[in-house]
């Protein structure tokens, strides 16, 4: 993985923690996310007009994706209404770049080196053991919630990645995949949410959450199209597991934002994803 890359991926992990951290702070994280990702349907309107449409084989991956990310956004809202920033978020995303890993060497035909396996395998135990030490304290639900999104992100990981790939070689490019696919994303689940709540007491809440969710749009967004255009340069698996260092930036935001707890085994946590950040960048 070149520099820029790496440096790319990272700057997308933190903007990812940031959307992150705007769900966990508000009272109601179901009305958070779908509101985070209307708006990301927004400003991707401007984006796709500029960029254009992505070529017709890349719409079948596009279709898929939406239908995915629907599961992922109800498990999301679900963990974080059940425990934690800094247990749940760690599960979401430590399980995923194992399932990423296999499921890219038999679908895409990936081969990784003996020390990028290693890399993969440092980050994923380190945001686990970012979370172990709170899992004692965590509600089942929320457990459960978070395994279930660490199989859904693995596989829109692989969907999109395709997704992306097709249209690039087809003519078109990542930023028109990455577009449409924000366009079409946010409107499903808010629409969900919206059938189960008061509409005026909705829109109340939506008024006083406004700026802070216009930023995790805007962090959603850019996050998600750095880490598509990275998966067009560079082994799936070693973007996935570099991405989801975003636990260290969500650990650190929960800490000093959210009055999350330190602990040991979340600083040998933080070393082992260090670990495994540098085997990624010598592969």
């Amino acid at each position: 993985m070149s520099n820029e890359v790496v440096a790319l991926v990272l700057i997308g992990a933190l903007l990812h923690a940031c959307w992150n951290t705007v769900v966990k702070s508000g009272a109601d994280k179901a009305l958070d996310t779908a509101l985070i990702h209307t708006l990301g349907s927004l400003l991707s309107l401007p984006l796709l007009a500029w960029a254009g449409m992505p070529p017709a084989a890349a719409l079948p991956f596009l279709g898929l994706s939406v239908l995915i990310h629907l599961v992922y956004y109800a498990a999301l809202a679900g963990a974080y209404e059940h425990g934690d920033l800094g247990i749940t978020y760690p599960i979401m995303r430590g399980a995923g770049p194992l399932l990423v890993a296999v499921s890219s060497s038999l679908v895409l035909a990936e081969v990784l080196s003996a020390i990028a396996w290693l890399g993969i395998l440092a980050i994923s135990t380190g945001i686990l053991m970012l979370a172990q030490a709170g899992l004692r304290m965590a509600q089942p639900r929320a457990i459960g919630y978070a395994l279930l999104n660490a199989g859904v992100i693995a596989l829109y990981t692989l969907v999109d990645a395709l997704g992306a790939r097709s249209a690039r070689d087809h003519g078109g490019n990542t930023l028109q995949y990455i577009a449409l696919l924000f366009a079409l994303d946010g409107w499903p689940y808010a629409l969900i949410v919206l059938r189960k709540r008061n509409l005026p007491q909705a829109l109340g809440y939506a008024r006083q959450r406004i700026a802070w969710s216009a930023v995790g749009a805007f962090a959603s967004l850019a996050s998600y199209a750095i880490a598509l255009w990275a998966m067009t340069r560079a082994p799936v698996a070693n973007v996935a597991a570099l991405r989801e260092t975003s636990v260290l930036f969500a650990f650190a935001l929960g800490v000093l934002m959210l009055g999350e707890r330190l602990s040991p085994g979340k600083v040998a946590g933080t070393l082992s994803i260090l670990a495994g950040i540098v085997a990624l960048r010598m592969s």
